[in-house]
Order: structure tokens, then sequence, then C-alpha cells
């Protein structure tokens, strides 16, 4: 087994993987090249780029063939540079084939291009398909409307949210609740399906 370890800060170090240009630094760097078993290790102020992503993490694992799995943890930053959104975690799983990023805890992903923040305990969000999957303590916020409920579905090519599990909308003095509600993030249209109820002020 080939093994390798690096201490202090180094240069950003550029590999091949796929038709994409994969780059890293760190303080530590530490792992394996053994064939099946492909780990590289990266602890304090780790950073990732890899397409158009860039991660930056206190710890950051990267494995399999052609780094195709990275796992990072605490204080977890990234940014999709040309859609324009940022997150923030307490760990994220993201596949580089896929294109499939999991965030757990605590987590925060913002869409500067269409004006939205979300937070939720629980996102996944499929660059390729531009879906984002919320759970657990979900909240939305754009302008004066906000968003909550405890499943949420974000398709960013349609603008649109699909909202369960208690959901309520707010816009301005007003109130939304339903067993499920769609919210046009383009229009701020809502509409709303079963048990549904609410308060508008004149």
């Amino acid at each position: 087994m080939k093994k390798f370890l690096a201490a202090g800060i180094f240069g950003l170090l550029a590999l091949s993987a796929a038709a994409d240009t994969f780059s890293f630094k760190a303080d530590k760097m530490s792992g394996s090249r053994a064939t099946g078993k492909e780990v590289t290790i990266l602890v304090g102020h780790a950073e990732v780029r890899s397409d158009k992503l860039i991660l930056r993490a206190d710890r950051i694992e990267i494995q399999g063939n052609n780094n195709q799995f990275i796992d990072c943890s605490g204080k977890v930053w990234g940014r999709e540079e040309e859609k324009d959104i940022y997150f923030e975690t307490d760990r994220l799983r993201y596949d580089r084939t896929l294109k499939i990023a999991r965030l757990e805890g605590n987590s925060t992903l913002e869409d500067r291009k269409n004006e939205i923040v979300a937070k939720g305990r629980f996102i996944e969000y499929d660059d390729q398909a531009e879906i984002t999957v919320f759970q657990i303590s979900v909240r939305l916020f754009k302008d004066d409307m906000v968003c909550r409920s405890e499943y949420a579905v974000y398709r960013r090519g349609e603008k649109l949210l699909d909202l369960s599990g208690f959901p309520v909308v707010y816009k301005r003095d007003d109130e939304f609740r339903a067993d499920r509600i769609r919210v046009d993030l383009d229009t701020d249209d809502v509409t709303m399906e079963g048990s549904v109820s609410g308060t508008i002020q004149n």
C-alpha cells in the first residue's frame, strides 16, 4: 500500500479527473493510493475545487476512483460558481459523478440569483436536475414571504416550491395553511390543497 503524508500549507495541487481539473489544499494531508482503497484526507483550512464547485471545511475526505466522493465536516462552506448558489452546513457529502450534494445538520442554502434563502436539517441538492429537497424544520425566505414545513422540494428551473408536512406560508400580514402548498417563486402565487385555511389582512 502506497501512503503519503504532507504537513503545512502547500500550494494548490491539480489532478486530472475525467474531463475536469480537480484541485485541493490544506494544512495537513494524508492518505492512500492503493487500488480500490483510494483516499485523501485534508485537515485544517481544507479546500477542494471541482468543476465549478468550491468546498471548504475543517476536514475533507476524498475517496474513490477519480476522486468521486467528497466528505466534508466542520464549518462546511461551499459555492456553485456558475449558478451563484452558496451553502453552509455541519456535514456535506458530494458525489462528483452524479453531481449530488447532501447537507446534514444545521444547513443553509442561498440561491442569490433568485434571491432565495432556505434552511433545514437535511438538504439534498441535485445540480444536474436543479432540484433541491429539504427536510426537517424547513424555512424558506424570499422578499417579504416566509415558508415553513417539514418537507419541501425546490425546482429551480421552474421556480416552484412544493411544501408538505404542516406547511404554512406568510406573505406580509397574510397566512396560508393546508396539507400541501405550492408556491410560484416567480410570481409569489400560492396554490393550496387539503384542509385549506388562512387569514388575509385587508
